[in-house]
């Protein structure tokens, strides 16, 4: 799942760094940056970002950057983008949780603090129930729509898959991975079933958030299926099965992801 970001720093030196670091990661869509408080809360209101990097010790007090920005974006939003604070000061950090700031950097960032903080967004963005229709094609299974958990944490994502009056759901869970074939995408799940769904991989990419990491320009895997990662062979394993995925210089930040995630479970490396 991709996240749109805007920077607000006053330091433009501080603001290319954040940038930088951002653009290594290919969840991450750069919309805009500002130097001051107003510039910033203009931008914000404009194009209503999921992510605000933001600078609340500036060096030119004129800029007026601080936590009074969240705020002023409640008097005109119903949603608040996920505020991840960059700053070089620790001693904020309790004033910033106050604000109920989504993440606090340290700067000079560091990328393994930058991928826990995408972790945490795969985990905590939910998207609103998502339908997917097409007319139907003879002999053919359009997806009609996904239909995403909603209160209840224990309920799985359920894909529908309708032709002339069948119904055919998939329980996401039970997905181990997506291969894309042309216009259409191969649906491989854990008791061997392949299905076929007539929606690109990309599109794909775009409705089904974490567990689900794109790996590969053919390829998305449900990263709990993922049993052995082989970074000199470039592949991943999928449990209980022969299977061996590739994955491309392209997508290896998404690998990296998914191996920190491993790590911040239950996790023993021998």
């Amino acid at each position: 799942m991709n996240y749109s970001y805007i920077i607000i720093d006053d330091d433009q030196e501080s603001v290319l760094k954040t940038k930088a670091m951002a653009d290594s990661f290919s969840e991450l869509d750069f919309v805009a940056s500002a130097n001051n408080y107003e510039e910033g809360l203009n931008l914000i209101l404009e194009h209503t970002p999921q992510i605000v990097f933001l600078e609340i010790d500036p060096a030119n007090p004129a800029s007026n950057l601080s936590l009074a920005l969240i705020n002023e974006l409640h008097r005109y939003l119903k949603v608040i983008p996920k505020i991840i604070v960059t700053t070089a000061k620790k001693d904020l950090a309790f004033e910033a949780l106050k604000y109920e700031v989504f993440d606090y950097l340290l700067k000079p960032l560091v990328r393994i603090d930058v991928i826990k903080s995408i972790l945490k967004l795969n985990k905590s963005i939910v998207p609103k129930e998502v339908f997917l229709e097409q007319l139907p094609i003879p002999d053919e299974r359009p997806i009609v729509f996904a239909k995403q958990e909603t209160s209840n944490q224990d309920q799985s994502l359920i894909l529908c898959i309708k032709s002339y009056g069948d119904y055919r759901y998939i329980d996401a869970n039970d997905i181990c991975y997506l291969q894309a074939d042309n216009n259409s995408t191969d649906i491989y799940l854990n008791n061997g079933e392949m299905i076929t769904a007539f929606k690109t991989l990309k599109h794909f990419e775009g409705v089904l958030s974490f567990p689900f990491i794109r790996i590969h320009n053919s390829y998305i895997v449900n990263r709990n299926y993922i049993s052995r990662i082989h970074s000199g062979n470039s592949v991943c394993y999928i449990k209980n099965s022969a299977v061996k995925l590739p994955f491309s210089k392209s997508y290896k930040v998404n690998i990296d992801l998914i191996i920190s995630d491993f790590s911040n479970g239950n996790y023993l490396e021998i």
